[in-house]
């Protein structure tokens, strides 16, 4: 599997950790699966920062980026600042699995295993090349 780092703008460390610290109950949640590397042996991050944005959870390994959308996504404008960020982070490679708070708190295995299934079907596809 491709690892790229990707930069960031350096003032954005101190904004992901206050991320970190100021997380909704759906972004506890779902780290609980990912850290440590518990699923499937992939190491993610949380609030990573790429380029002039930061993503809720990333995994360099797979250069996957999760996202988990509350209400503060659902306007318009913050949909169109969504999107133009996805497309431009897309352009470097990287994937998007995107899921509502609301998934993950009725759902949060048929979360873990959307991802797991992603994970699988892309180191599958590698295996084959």
């Amino acid at each position: 599997m491709p690892r790229k780092i990707i930069p960031y703008e350096p003032y954005l460390k101190e904004i992901a950790r206050k991320l970190r610290n100021d997380s909704s109950i759906s972004e506890i949640r779902l780290w609980g699966e990912l850290k440590g590397k518990q699923l499937l042996g992939y190491d993610f991050h949380r609030q990573k920062p790429l380029l002039k944005y930061i993503v809720d959870f990333y995994c360099n390994e797979l250069m996957l980026a999760v996202e988990i959308d509350g209400i503060s996504h659902w306007d318009d404008e913050a949909v169109k600042k969504d999107n133009e960020r996805q497309d431009e982070l897309e352009k470097l490679g990287i994937t998007f699995l995107r899921f509502t708070e609301e998934d993950v708190k009725k759902d949060l295995a048929g979360v873990v295993q959307t991802i797991e299934f992603w994970i699988q079907s892309k180191t599958e596809q590698h295996n084959k090349l």
